[in-house]
């Protein structure tokens, strides 16, 4: 009798195991719900057409391709002569999912008279890669998605950094969080004049953790970049310094190229905000840190602006979460001009992360909801304080990304059944007062300080 085993890259978990893995997901849960993102779940299966040319060169030969069945099969077989050649388009027409972000821009599409813009998702189930397994590398695995949709505010990154802060905060895994921009790297790609080589730039420096920079330096020249282009990239990936002094070297260097300057600005809006909400000192004593780092690439293609990544400091690994931008991925569904932001937490690897560092695991728990209109301008800083206050009071909070008409703000609320909804204009804050509003209520509107609101809702 054959002795039982699992494919390689998978992992069997016992109820010890899963208490364990249940926290983690239940801490990224309670954040995500805190900050108002709503649940929902796609097919393990997708076409083959809806994932194929999504991912890159290097994701596209991960995905695990489904065969036909049956006749299906056998004809297919008898027809398909040079079998590599016609494996996709006469074997096989379904694929087990690579990622979630893919099948969400598809979701999207196909449900968009049902959805409120913009659309607050997460999404967690497994995904599969035919990778080679390795240490921290699977081939089935889950992933832990909260994407921003119908939104091209940048306060949707600013708000998914806090979420990471958060979650890691909550487990007690300390982590650097490293943010770069598409629009930088495209920046890089036009002053050492490989502009058109954008992609294969990505895809090599993506791998410098796991290969180094001699190999990712000859990968490049293996893809056609110039031996003065590659020594004209490498002040850029060893970039060191502060915030400021890698801002005034990139400043510098970005004069002539116009998307490179609208990366610096994005990039700055980004750290600038979090530094008005004290971010660093708030998350300091948790280790979280905050860097740029020039070298982080993302290889999927369909990144267009911020990307970020997460590494855990007190255990050598790959990353255990990441991100970014996505401008028009809906597009390749016909959904035109719909930009999109995410991040996915990657479960698997943050369970070993705590189990190599010892950490402890716990449970987590629900808590209530409100939103705080956006009414732009001035306001905006005091009101993300706000939001920020009410979640670490522990209610669901959220502030509304764009400072669109009240009426559509309101819509919004109503639509995903949020109870409260606060006003903090300019004459609310001088005066140290919201306005409270209790959603389908005859309740009369009140004026409280923030303290007296969140004493009232979770005393």
């Amino acid at each position: 009798m054959a002795k039982p085993s699992i494919p390689k890259g998978t992992r069997d978990f016992s109820p010890g195991e899963l208490k364990k893995r249940n926290y983690i997901f239940n801490t990224i849960k309670e954040v995500y719900e805190r900050f108002g993102y709503q649940q929902i779940e796609t097919p393990s299966m997708e076409l083959l057409s809806t994932l194929m040319g999504k991912y890159g060169e290097e994701g596209d030969r991960l995905i695990f391709k489904i065969l036909k069945r049956g006749e299906k099969l056998n004809s297919a077989l008898s027809l398909s002569g040079d079998l590599e050649k016609n494996s996709e388009t006469k074997l096989s027409e379904e694929a087990l999912r690579y990622d979630l972000t893919v099948p969400f821009a598809r979701y999207v599409v196909m449900h968009q008279n049902e959805i409120t813009f913009p659309f607050k998702r997460y999404q967690i189930q497994p995904v599969w890669r035919a990778d080679r397994p390795q240490k921290g590398r699977y081939r089935e695995f889950y992933q832990c998605d909260a994407d921003v949709i119908g939104s091209n505010s940048l306060l949707n990154e600013i708000e998914l950094i806090q979420m990471i802060a958060e979650v890691f905060g909550n487990l007690r895994v300390p982590v650097c969080i490293k943010l770069n921009n598409r629009k930088l790297l495209e920046g890089i790609a036009e002053v050492i004049g490989e502009r058109d080589k954008m992609i294969d730039i990505t895809i090599a420096i993506d791998k410098l953790d796991k290969i180094g920079l001699d190999q990712v330096n000859a990968e490049l020249l293996e893809r056609g970049l110039s031996a003065s282009a590659i020594a004209a990239l490498q002040p850029f990936l060893h970039l060191k310094g502060n915030f400021a002094e890698k801002m005034n070297v990139l400043k510098a260097s970005m004069q002539q190229s116009e998307i490179g300057k609208k990366g610096i600005e994005e990039i700055e809006f980004i750290f600038n905000q979090l530094d008005s909400l004290d971010f660093s000192k708030m998350h300091a004593s948790a280790g979280i840190e905050l860097e740029l780092d020039l070298s982080l690439a993302r290889g999927l293609n369909y990144y267009t602006g911020a990307i970020l990544e997460v590494k855990a400091k007190e255990v050598e690994f790959g990353s255990i979460c990441g991100g970014g931008r996505y401008d028009d991925l809906t597009g390749i569904f016909g959904l035109k001009n719909v930009s999109g932001v995410g991040i996915s937490f990657g479960v698997d690897r943050i369970y070993d992360v705590m189990e190599q560092s010892g950490k402890s695991f716990e449970t987590a728990k629900e808590k209530p909801r409100v939103m705080i209109v956006n009414f732009g301008g001035e306001e905006m800083t005091m009101c993300q304080k706000y939001t920020h206050q009410l979640r670490n009071a522990g209610i669901r909070a959220e502030y509304y990304p764009d400072a669109s008409k009240l009426k559509k703000q309101l819509d919004y609320a109503d639509k995903n059944e949020i109870k409260y909804v606060i006003f903090a204009g300019s004459e609310e804050i001088a005066n140290g007062r919201v306005k409270v509003k209790t959603m389908n209520s005859d309740q009369a509107e009140q004026h409280l300080s923030i303290e007296e609101f969140i004493h009232q809702i979770h005393p």
